[in-house]
């Protein structure tokens, strides 16, 4: 991937390959910040274990995508809150972010302009841990923009929803709040989303049919 950023022409300052002052760039050598961030949600009473099936959890580690979104959580384990400070470590249970019900989280994007969800119904109690010891992408992510003192978050629209959950995290754990900025999502000739999952339109795709960087630039402009 950072091979094909290179030959499109993008720099970066830092990163896993060149180091930088926020090192190391690789979430499974970021361990010990998630930690961290686990044992403060558990010693403030924000998170639950929960036993549920892992098929309740087959999203949980990815960024959650339109049409594929984790799915709401019935709350079978919610009152297990007050067992949290039992475990000392968060592996062998899948580990809940207990949402305030009927809670409005409101933001200002950059792009799609103020955006409302209110938790319990748009969205339940997500995920943080795995039960197979993975820190979610949600608490990843809080975790990195944190300590690398990132101010400003652009992603596609498809992570709206995500970003009512990341504040509820930032709220918990008393971080600082960026600015975000939702792209419009590019989608093929009948509507659907490009992914990478489908190797749509993939840098390494187009470059394998020919085309120069300045022919792919062409493209993103045009889809733009």
């Amino acid at each position: 991937m950072m091979e094909d950023l290179r030959w499109l022409g993008i720099q970066w300052q830092e990163g896993p390959d060149i180091g930088g002052p926020f090192a190391p760039y690789e979430q499974s050598r970021r361990r010990s910040f998630y930690l961290d961030a686990w044992r403060k949600l558990r010693d403030k009473g924000f998170i639950y274990p929960c036993t549920c099936s892992r098929k309740d959890l087959a999203l949980a580690a990815a960024a959650p995508n339109e049409g594929d979104d984790e799915p709401m959580y019935p709350g079978r384990c919610r009152d297990r809150i007050g067992t949290a400070m039992r475990y000392e470590a968060p592996a062998g249970v899948n580990w809940r972010f207990r949402v305030p019900d009927g809670e409005t989280i409101a933001f200002e994007d950059k792009r799609q302009g103020i955006q409302a969800y209110i938790a319990s119904q748009d969205f339940g109690d997500f995920v943080v841990w795995r039960r197979d010891d993975v820190p979610a992408y949600q608490l990843a992510v809080v975790v990195d923009d944190q300590a690398m003192q990132i101010t400003e978050i652009v992603r596609g629209a498809d992570l709206l929803k995500s970003t009512a959950r990341q504040l509820l995290l930032i709220q918990a754990l008393n971080y600082h709040i960026p600015a975000y900025y939702h792209c419009d999502l590019v989608r093929d000739k009948a509507g659907i989303r490009l992914a990478k999952r489908h190797d749509a339109l993939s840098l390494r795709a187009l470059r394998e049919q020919g085309l120069s960087p300045s022919a792919v630039l062409a493209l993103c402009n045009a889809s733009g």
